[in-house]
């Protein structure tokens, strides 16, 4: 409860123990989620590669190229899952050197999701979604990269907020396949397996991935947060 001081004025309400510590955990927890079919159907495609039973359906253009597939879903796995521990503001601060050491390790995984989507994107023929996918991919492997580039750049010329946001643009497409397994059922349940269906329903996961990371860049709490920490910064 509130307690009253020498002044008269009585103090905000003292936080419960441990409740700032249990909200660090709540994004990466929900992040690493969401992230969970992908990985586990990327694990199950890596099991068969190495040479274990197929629980997945037969992919002939894998069968015939395992290599860009299996950087994709090693890379794709550390980016989603050390990247969902880059969020919260409350374990940046606390632990500043393993944030600066996993950034690196991030931007060096980033980059082979990007390059290693690509790579998949020009050498398997035919897959599914057609020409519309096949170009939507190619945009979103190189603007994958780009973000990445741009994060880089930014924290070396000490723009906090540029380089979080790049990070987050680019966290947000590299792991749109969460998303895209919740879209693309949706699509195929209604729209059918046509090639348009596909391609849209999986572009639609990815414009959601980027239209929350808009909003979590741009929100008003957080902008008004910079502004208070560059006023005080100043006096």
């Amino acid at each position: 409860m509130n307690q009253p001081t020498a002044l008269g004025i009585r103090s905000a309400p003292a936080r419960r123990p441990g409740l700032r510590g249990e909200s660090s955990w709540r994004v990466p927890a929900a992040l690493v989620a969401l992230t969970t079919i992908p990985l586990v159907a990327g694990s199950l495609r890596l099991l068969e590669v190495a040479g274990g039973p197929a629980l997945l359906p037969t992919n002939p253009r894998i069968d015939a190229s395992p290599a860009p597939l299996v950087l994709h879903v090693i890379a794709a796995a550390v980016f989603a899952v050390v990247g969902a521990f880059q969020f919260p503001a409350r374990l940046r601060r606390r632990h500043r050197a393993w944030h600066r050491r996993a950034g690196r390790v991030l931007v060096a995984a980033g980059l082979a999701v990007a390059g290693s989507g690509l790579w998949m994107t020009l050498s398997y023929p035919d897959a599914p979604g057609g020409a519309l996918l096949w170009a939507v991919r190619l945009v979103v492997g190189s603007a994958t990269a780009t973000c990445l580039i741009l994060g880089i750049t930014a924290i070396r010329r000490r723009d906090v907020a540029a380089h979080r946001a790049w990070m987050i643009r680019a966290y947000a497409l590299a792991v749109a396949a969460g998303t895209q397994a919740f879209t693309q059922g949706v699509g195929e349940g209604i729209f059918g397996t046509s090639d348009l269906s596909t391609a849209l329903s999986v572009t639609s996961g990815w414009i959601i991935n980027l239209a929350v990371a808009e909003w979590i860049i741009r929100r008003p709490g957080v902008r008004t947060a910079r502004r208070a920490r560059a006023a005080l910064a100043g006096t």
